[in-house]
C-alpha cells in the first residue's frame, strides 16, 4: 500500500517531444499568450475608464476579459516554461491547483455567457425597461454569484480529486493537467469521481446552457415580428457576437468531456484542448471587438487622448 503514494510528480507529455518543434511552438504560443493578455486587458481597461461603456453589456464583458486573462494564465505559463526548459514535469500540488483554477473559470464563464444572454433578452425583448431590469445593482449580484459558485463548484470537484492516489503510469497525454487525465492513470478506483462530474458537473452546465438558449427563444421571436428587413438585422447582430462565442466554449467542452478519449483519438483531443485552453481567450476578444463599434471609438478616443 505505500506505493500508492510514492508518485508527486507527473509527466505533461504536451504537444511534442521534439526539440525543434518544442522551439516552433514555444514561439506561436508566446506571441498567442501575449495577444490574448493584451487584447483582453485593453477591452478590461476601456470598460473601466470610458464612461460610454458604462452599461450592463460592457460590464459582463469586461467580466469575460478579466476571466479570459485568468484562463489563459493557468496553463500558458505552464506550458511555455516546458516548452523552454524542456522539462515536463509538474508537480501533483501544482496538478490539483492546475485542475481547481480551470474548473472554477469554467464554471464561471457558462454561468457568465448566460448572464450576458439575459442581457440580451432583455435589451431586445424589453427596451424600455432594460435600465430599471438590468440596474447596476442586479449587474453586481449576478457577476458575485457568478464567481462564488464558481469557487465552490470548483472546490467541491478538488476535494474529491484528493481522495485518489497516483502509483502507476504518471504521464497526462495532453500539455495541462483536468479530470479526466488524473482518472485515467489513478490507481484509485475513480467511479466516484466520475459519477460526481457526470451528475452534478452535467446538471451545472446543463442548466447554464439552459438559460443560456432559452432567452434565444424570445429573441428570435421578438426578432421576427419586427417590421423591416434592416431592423431585423440591427437587432440579431447585436447577439451574433455573443452566440459566436457560446458556440465555440460550448463545442470545445462536448468534445473534451462528453467524447471518449482513445489513443486513436489523443490527437484530435489535443487539438480541442488548444482551443478550449488556448485559442478560445484570445478568440473572445477579437469576436467582440471586431463587429464592435462602441468599442472601436472608445479604443480611438482613448488613442487619440493619450497621443495628445
Amino acid at each position: 500500500m505505500t506505493n500508492l503514494t510514492k508518485i508527486i510528480t507527473l509527466i505533461l507529455v504536451g504537444l511534442s517531444d521534439h526539440p525543434p518543434t518544442m522551439n516552433v511552438l514555444f514561439v506561436l504560443f508566446l506571441l498567442i499568450y501575449l495577444m490574448t493578455l493584451i487584447t483582453n486587458l485593453i477591452i478590461f481597461f476601456l470598460v473601466l475608464t470610458d464612461y460610454h461603456l458604462h452599461n450592463p453589456m460592457y460590464f459582463f464583458l469586461s467580466n469575460l476579459a478579466f476571466l479570459d486573462m485568468s484562463y489563459s494564465s493557468v496553463s500558458g505559463p505552464r506550458m511555455l516554461f516546458n516548452l523552454v526548459t524542456k522539462n515536463q514535469s509538474i508537480t501533483l500540488p501544482a496538478c490539483t491547483a492546475q485542475v481547481f483554477f480551470f474548473l472554477y473559470l469554467a464554471c464561471s464563464e457558462i454561468f457568465l455567457l448566460s448572464a450576458m444572454s439575459y442581457d440580451r433578452y432583455v435589451a431586445i425583448c424589453k427596451p424600455l425597461h432594460y435600465t430599471q431590469i438590468m440596474s447596476w445593482k442586479l449587474c453586481t449580484h449576478l457577476a458575485v454569484v457568478i464567481w462564488v459558485f464558481g469557487i465552490f463548484h470548483s472546490l467541491f470537484h478538488t476535494l474529491f480529486l484528493l481522495r485518489l492516489s497516483y502509483c502507476g503510469p504518471n504521464s497526462i497525454h495532453n500539455f495541462f493537467c483536468d479530470l479526466p487525465h488524473l482518472f485515467q492513470i489513478s490507481c484509485t478506483d475513480p467511479t466516484i469521481n466520475i459519477v460526481l462530474v457526470f451528475a452534478v458537473g452535467g446538471s451545472v452546465a446543463l442548466s447554464a446552457l439552459l438559460l443560456t438558449f432559452l432567452p434565444y427563444v424570445r429573441i428570435l421571436s421578438t426578432i421576427l415580428h419586427i417590421p423591416g428587413k434592416t431592423g431585423k438585422l440591427k437587432a440579431f447582430s447585436t447577439c451574433i457576437s455573443h452566440l459566436s462565442v457560446v458556440f465555440i466554449f460550448y463545442s470545445s467542452i462536448i468534445f473534451i468531456y462528453l467524447i471518449p478519449t482513445s489513443s486513436n483519438m489523443l490527437s484530435v483531443n489535443k487539438l480541442f484542448s488548444v482551443q478550449y485552453a488556448v485559442i478560445n481567450p484570445l478568440l473572445n476578444p477579437l469576436i467582440y471587438s471586431l463587429r464592435n463599434t462602441d468599442l472601436k471609438a472608445s479604443f480611438r478616443r482613448t488613442f487619440s487622448h493619450q497621443k495628445n
